[in-house]
């Protein structure tokens, strides 16, 4: 019975790190001749899905989409990205293998009044647009 207490309670603290992580996470930079979105889904069950999309009045091509998709796992306070072969196509086309980001929030022992927005922080990455990327929690 001792034990089987025990593992409840690593279990329940183990998904509620991981329902911390979870959610929908964006940067925009809004401009009349630029426009910048990035977004980053991680799903409950383990996958991500990250859209990059660009529209330069006048760039060449005035618009672009880019797609990324894959698993993500949690160490404590880094979040591992991994991108197998099956997961890239013809729109899924970035490849987040050997991507790591590390997951800011605010300490729940932090009882001052500075804000600290939940986010997530790319620190390793082959991803060239992705490289120092901060986005924010939705």
């Amino acid at each position: 019975m001792k034990y089987l207490l025990s593992i409840l309670l690593i279990l329940s603290s183990l998904i509620l790190n991981a329902q911390d992580v979870v959610g929908v996470y964006q940067m925009k930079s809004n401009s009349n001749d630029f426009e910048l979105t990035r977004t980053l889904t991680l799903n409950s069950e383990g996958t991500f899905e990250y859209y990059n999309y660009r529209r330069i009045e006048n760039g060449i091509p005035k618009e672009t989409h880019i797609y990324g998709k894959g698993t993500w796992t949690q160490n404590k306070k880094v979040i591992s990205f991994f991108t197998e072969a099956s997961d890239l196509d013809d729109k899924f086309t970035l490849d987040f293998n050997n991507s790591k980001a590390r997951f800011i929030s605010k300490s729940p022992r932090d009882k001052s009044d500075r804000i600290i927005e939940t986010a997530i922080q790319f620190y390793e990455t082959d991803v060239s647009i992705a490289v120092g990327l901060k986005l924010i929690k939705d």
